[in-house]
């Protein structure tokens, strides 16, 4: 009862908690409901299976589960014979997915799904898919089509495969996306077997025919059924799930922290301002745990409070970030917004464990408040720096700068992770040391006013030397919102000028043909290009039986690598398979087939080369649906005449084009969490200028009484205000410094290039102009309204 009073007696001081908890669980809850309505469905192409049976999956380089492990032709074979005598299977159907898209004239239907969009006939029965007009494929060069294609039967249509440009025949429609060939051909894309989809009889309980349908498999594979299904997703609506999931993570995980900090720097503000009360309470016989306890149960009730409306906030906001997500091409086609319970749940404990581990330092505070201080100004044992801050700011300062030095040997997947949390580290430390410069820069700052004959400079002086701990939690969310703007907007344009240079001069003096509106290069652009580097990328296994790893490994043609039965390996990949030079591997490729290749050479790691380069023609004879990547072309063999669906580049041009799809999506994240950053901060600074002018107006009663205007009084708390913005603002860029310039010193080594350290003017002035008119309009607006409220 005690706790609840408290909050209605002092709710404009915990108002600033109440919504800094509102504004980071509605961004949670938002980001969750997202993340759970984006979750994989069943895919429509298997709508009309009751299981699939699926091949065991091999490890990554981690340790984690990755691809599945193709069956070949030999081992699929008698699976799908047993599959197909399960009781209640009507077909047990193996389906093939390889790249084909047609082309009009000389430019490819547009099709994101194209490097999936081939199949034998026969999976158009797992949909299913109905003939419309025509009839099956019974030829290689017989096609059935997308009745949406808008192609008639009996017409002549070009394909792109990988082989390339080819003409079919097309024979039939139907009412679903993808191209049907018929098996036989579909086997040769694909001789692997990754999938065999079983239609079940009807009437069929398809929890049943799984139970059997995994005896059937026995240890040779597993079956899923239901929404596990789902497994099996498009590559491409996989990438996009991908990209959005790392988005609304990096949302969630800086709403995270941005709502632990603020909150921490309001309530240790707020008790801060309550000592007095609180030393008027352990004089009534009230023991530090009471107090401490009382501090935590208050949090933890505003955090309740804060968490049901910030629920509510976050379910109103999800269809605005899945709209904003949709602009930005990273959602799943179709996503609707559905929400559940666990994205609630999960956000309201989230909100009220921070609120209690915010509430932590401040009750720690209030528990060493002495009985005497109920005589004493709550302000005077405020001014120093204690012991336990010293030590906990300079712990926290060497880590950051520990985060900030690794930032520039990290590995370039890992640079800008470590960047933002070497950041979020020394922002907390500027926090919790920020009372040591206050009173110095107060005092530097009010120097040349001093002998102009107004008593505004002097009290601004003397409020900030007397009570500088006050105005360090006044500056923290400045220092929050001035750091992250100027680290996101500087990590963008630091990148911006690193990746293209980097990328340009490794390619220097060469032209670039890429694939245009395809997915990639097919065995007729690398036939028009016979000179310069064609890679031909493939996922293998490597390793004995039950020990596999999946690795990425490269077709070349170079005459170096292109050796039959060899293999050249990096270091980081040989350590990690244990292979040194001389020893045999033993590779399963995507057809099943295992080849047994000796390790000619281990070198130094080259992104270049690649990490395990075998032999085109090997690749290609094993995995005949992969496409060619970029091919790259000595500028003296310049093509003459460009196979359609292809684009040529000079070694600016492309390191500009390669760069810009990245950049696209890197400008857009930057924005979207600038704008969390600053806006949440932003929040935070009203709210904390507004409580402590509200918690001041005894002390502004007392001056205007000795005389002091309504004016000078604003102009007081104005300049106040100011003072302290410019410290949290000084204080967030230089925190920001020594993660940029580890990032860039990284990127100099990673791209060979000189990279300085670059920053966004507009961005970092905007967030210091913003916190400084949202800072100084909080604070005016309640001077003010107390100043009112006397003279009534």
């Amino acid at each position: 009862m005690l706790i609840l009073a408290n909050i209605r007696e002092r709710w404009a001081g915990f108002l600033g908690a109440f919504v800094a908890v509102t504004v980071g669980v509605g961004l949670i809850t938002t980001t969750l409901v997202i993340y759970d309505s984006s979750r994989p469905d069943v895919q429509p192409r298997y709508a009309g299976t009751a299981a699939l049976a699926l091949p065991n999956q091999a490890p990554g380089q981690d340790g984690s589960p990755e691809d599945r492990m193709p069956w070949s032709r030999a081992e699929a074979a008698p699976l799908v014979e047993k599959l197909a005598a399960v009781p209640g299977v009507a077909a047990a159907v193996v389906d093939r997915s390889f790249y084909a898209q047609a082309f009009r004239g000389d430019r490819p239907v547009t099709d994101e799904g194209a490097v999936d969009a081939g199949h034998g006939f026969a999976g158009t029965r797992l949909a299913p898919y109905k003939l419309v007009t025509g009839r099956a494929p019974t030829a290689d060069d017989e096609v059935v089509v997308d009745r949406a294609l808008g192609v008639p039967v009996g017409s002549d249509l070009t394909v792109n495969i990988t082989a390339g440009r080819t003409p079919f025949k097309v024979v039939g429609t139907v009412d679903g996306p993808g191209y049907y060939f018929s098996d036989a051909f579909a086997a040769r894309q694909e001789p692997g077997v990754s999938v065999i989809g079983l239609v079940p009889e009807p009437g069929t309980s398809a929890g049943k025919l799984a139970q059997q349908a995994r005896s059937a498999v026995g240890a040779a594979g597993t079956v899923v059924s239901g929404d596990d299904r789902a497994e099996l997703q498009p590559r491409y609506i996989e990438h996009k799930r991908f990209l959005g999931t790392q988005l609304i993570g990096a949302m969630a995980v800086l709403g995270l922290f941005t709502t632990v900090f603020v909150v921490a720097s309001m309530l240790v503000l707020s008790t801060g301002m309550r000592r007095r009360e609180i030393g008027l309470l352990r004089t009534i016989g009230a023991a530090p745990r009471q107090i401490r306890r009382m501090v935590l149960g208050e949090a933890a009730a505003v955090g309740l409070l804060g968490s049901l409306a910030g629920c509510l906030a976050g379910v109103a906001a999800a269809p605005v970030l899945r709209n904003i997500l949709d602009g930005l091409d990273v959602t799943p086609p179709g996503l609707e917004v559905t929400v559940s319970a666990w994205p609630l749940f999960t956000a309201a404990v989230i909100g009220i464990g921070v609120s209690v581990l915010g509430a932590w330092s401040a009750g720690r505070l209030a528990a060493e408040v002495a009985p005497i201080e109920a005589l004493l100004d709550s302000r005077s044992a405020n001014k120093t720096m204690g012991r336990a801050r010293w030590i906990s700011g300079l712990v926290v300062l060497g880590l950051g700068v520990v985060l900030a030095i690794g930032t520039a040997t990290a590995a370039a997947d890992d640079r800008v992770t470590m960047a933002l949390f070497a950041t979020m580290v020394l922002i907390v430390a500027a926090a919790l040391l920020a009372p040591v410069f206050v009173g110095p820069v107060g005092r530097a700052l009010t120097a040349p006013f001093q002998r102009s004959g107004s008593a505004g400079p002097l009290l601004v002086r003397a409020e900030l030397g007397a009570d500088s701990r006050r105005a360090a939690s006044l500056a923290a969310p400045v220092i929050a919102a001035v750091g992250f703007a100027v680290l996101l907007s500087g990590m963008v344009e630091t990148m911006r000028v690193a990746y293209p240079a980097g990328e340009a001069l490794k390619v220097q003096g060469q032209l670039i043909v890429t694939p245009d509106g395809t997915p990639g290069n097919t065995d007729e652009v690398v036939a028009a290009n016979p000179v310069g580097k064609a890679a031909l990328p493939t996922r293998a296994f490597v390793g004995e039986p039950g020990k596999q790893t999946v690795i990425d490994v490269l077709g070349s043609r170079d005459a170096r690598w292109n050796k039959p039965g060899q293999a050249v390996l990096g270091e980081r990949t040989a350590k990690t398979l244990n292979l040194k030079a001389g020893q045999e591997a033993t590779v399963r490729f995507a057809d099943g087939e295992s080849v047994g290749l000796r390790v000619a050479q281990v070198l130094p790691d080259d992104p270049a080369r690649g990490d395990f380069v075998v032999s085109r023609d090997l690749v290609r004879s094993h995995d005949p649906a992969a496409l060619t990547d970029d091919i790259f072309v000595p500028g003296a063999n310049r093509p003459t005449e460009l196979v359609p669906g292809t684009a040529l580049h000079d070694a600016l041009q492309y390191a500009l084009d390669d760069y810009d799809t990245d950049a696209r999506l890197t400008d857009s994240l930057a924005a979207m969490l600038i704008v969390i950053a600053v806006g949440y901060s932003g929040i935070a600074v009203a709210n904390s200028m507004a409580m402590t002018a509200h918690g001041r107006r005894r002390d502004f009663a007392v001056m205007k009484s000795a005389g002091g205007t309504v004016r000078q009084l604003l102009l007081f708390s104005v300049g106040e205000t100011s003072l302290v913005v410019a410290v949290g603002a000084a204080l967030g860029v230089l925190v920001t410094l020594p993660p940029l310039a580890g990032m860039a010193s990284g990127l100099s080594q990673a791209t060979s290039a000189d990279v300085g350290l670059h920053l966004n003017g507009g961005t970092v002035t905007g967030a210091i102009v913003g916190s400084l008119l949202l800072a100084v309009t909080a604070s005016a607006a309640v001077t003010w309204r107390t100043m009112s409220r006397e003279a009534s």
